[in-house]
């Protein structure tokens, strides 16, 4: 091979590179904090679905997530796929039910 042929090869090479350390990289990254994050919920746990519904985990089984939904406590089975971000842990419970008797303190003062 010449220098000329290399040097036309070297252009899109660079370019795939590029691609791949702003495109594909990133994306891979996000997929498996997503994963991880799917495989983490647990029962009490308040999630947005892909949909857009919100609701509070009641029950989780392999794939199904049975979640309590709305002032009716409407009941929905929704896949583990379909969760696409959690919005409140259940590993806070100690700290909210602290944080409501300081409120209710507070208000009676």
């Amino acid at each position: 091979m010449s220098a000329q042929q290399l040097n036309g090869l070297l252009l899109p090479i660079g370019f795939l590179v590029i691609f791949y350390i702003f495109a594909i990289r990133p994306q891979k990254k996000k997929e498996k904090e997503i994963t991880a994050m799917r495989s983490n919920l647990k029962v009490g746990d308040e999630v947005i679905t892909i949909g857009g519904i919100c609701g509070k985990i009641l029950r989780v089984k392999e794939d199904i997530i049975i979640l309590e939904v709305g002032n009716t406590k409407t009941r929905l089975d929704v896949t583990k796929w379909a969760i696409g971000s959690v919005v409140n842990r259940n590993d806070n419970v100690a700290s909210k039910k602290e944080e409501v008797v300081s409120e209710e303190n507070e208000e009676e003062k």
